[in-house]
């Protein structure tokens, strides 16, 4: 890759979002915001190579993009209010942008929108990865585990419904909260995870942009509801996860836990993320998902060596988790942690039985690999890290995955 298209993934990367938060602002329309966006970078694909890149692509991005929105106005012949209100304010620089407060926030906005209620849950973090995240559809339906297509569709329709029902563009009413939280944070949580491990191959092993992002984002979330305990524990999660990120990769390569330098863990991060949990444990509520897996992480980032790890505390977290979401991947995690307090045959047992459930989930065969290394089936081992290794986008993850592969006898 040279270094114009580094800048033009760059550019995409951390400029997206804001790009198409600001037209859907302006034009009021998410279609005509996403697709102006995309003409705008298609654009920069094809002149930045031959013009060079600008001194703030950011700058050309948005006027690229806000021109391109203006033209489809025109060619689609929307005579109307909206089309004099875009012209004057693209005409008339000393009109003032409205003011945006600390929680009146445009992405925040943006995710309010696409997860309203009226859309099916899938459907609102689909439409929100694509919008907010700037995630392709290809990157959506591997965080699915579903098919390219039927995710495309979903998205579109979600587009559509969103201008049928004339769904506002803005953060709902504070009693409007809590039936729109539960999207919100399942999206945000997905572009973290997104952020931490990238699923495509033509991106940074880790994004950073993304990360930072969900962790604003569910910053201002906890502020416009304080006592949500859901909210509380993803932004522990968050924090736990992120505070281990400089470790993460090492030469181009994947470095998992057990082999982390702790030390360069973010201690301020990590002392936060404890708080969050302590606080929620302090109340006696149940804890919900997010407070669960932030408690785990907390166990993980207790510990000083992964020698110390209290792994039947991790199990037991993973018992009130699965009660909670039975999915087939929490499963798999708790199989993980199972293995180092039970050994790997029984966890290769546990894993073994979702075989038709993650068929195609790459980190199902990584599993399976490590634990059939383990005992001592280096063929077997070497069959599940191919397979891995085939089903991977995560460059520094390959390149872990091939290193274990080819250690083996």
């Amino acid at each position: 890759m040279n270094d114009v298209e580094k800048a033009i993934t760059r550019a995409h990367q951390e400029e997206w979002a804001r790009v198409v938060a600001y037209l859907a602002r302006r034009f009021g329309d998410l279609d005509i915001a996403e697709e102006a966006a995309a003409e705008a970078f298609a654009t920069a694909v094809e002149r930045w190579p031959t013009d060079g890149v600008p001194p703030n692509p950011g700058a050309w991005l948005t006027t690229t993009a806000n021109r391109k929105a203006i033209d489809r106005i025109r060619r689609e012949n929307k005579r109307d209010d909206k089309q004099k209100e875009a012209r004057t304010l693209w005409d008339d620089p000393t009109v003032p942008s409205e003011p945006l407060g600390a929680l009146d926030d445009e992405r925040l906005r943006l995710i309010f929108t696409c997860c309203h209620p009226a859309l099916a849950m899938q459907t609102r973090v689909a439409l929100t990865l694509r919008l907010v995240g700037g995630l392709t559809v290809p990157e959506i339906a591997r965080a699915f585990l579903a098919q390219e297509n039927t995710t495309g569709q979903r998205i579109t329709r979600a587009k559509a419904k969103i201008k049928a029902a004339r769904i506002p563009y803005r953060v709902p009413a504070a009693e409007d909260l809590p039936a729109r939280v539960a999207g919100v944070l399942a999206v945000l949580y997905l572009v973290f995870n997104e952020g931490y491990l990238a699923t495509g191959p033509d991106t940074d092993p880790v994004r950073h942009d993304l990360t930072t992002e969900a962790i604003r984002l569910t910053r201002l979330i906890r502020a416009l509801m304080p006592d949500d305990g859901e909210v509380a524990g993803l932004l522990a999660l968050m924090l736990l996860t992120e505070a281990r990120r400089c470790a993460r990769v090492s030469g181009g390569e994947l470095v998992t836990l057990d082999e982390q330098d702790r030390g360069a863990w973010d201690a301020a991060l990590i002392a936060e993320g404890h708080r969050l949990v302590r606080e929620r444990l302090a109340t006696g509520v149940a804890p919900g998902r997010y407070q669960i897996l932030a408690a785990i992480n907390a166990v993980h980032t207790s510990a000083r060596d992964i020698r110390d790890t209290d792994w039947s505390q991790v199990v037991a977290l993973y018992d009130q988790l699965v009660r909670l979401d039975p999915s087939p991947i929490i499963a798999l995690n708790r199989a993980i942690a199972v293995a180092e307090l039970d050994g790997p045959e029984v966890a290769l047992a546990a894993v073994d039985r979702l075989a038709d459930q993650l068929a195609g989930y790459h980190a199902y065969h990584a599993s399976r690999a490590d634990l059939l290394r383990r005992l001592g089936r280096g063929q077997d081992s070497r069959a599940a890290y191919d397979r891995a290794i085939e089903l991977a986008g995560n460059t520094a993850e390959i390149a872990y995955l091939t290193r274990r592969r080819d250690q083996l006898r």
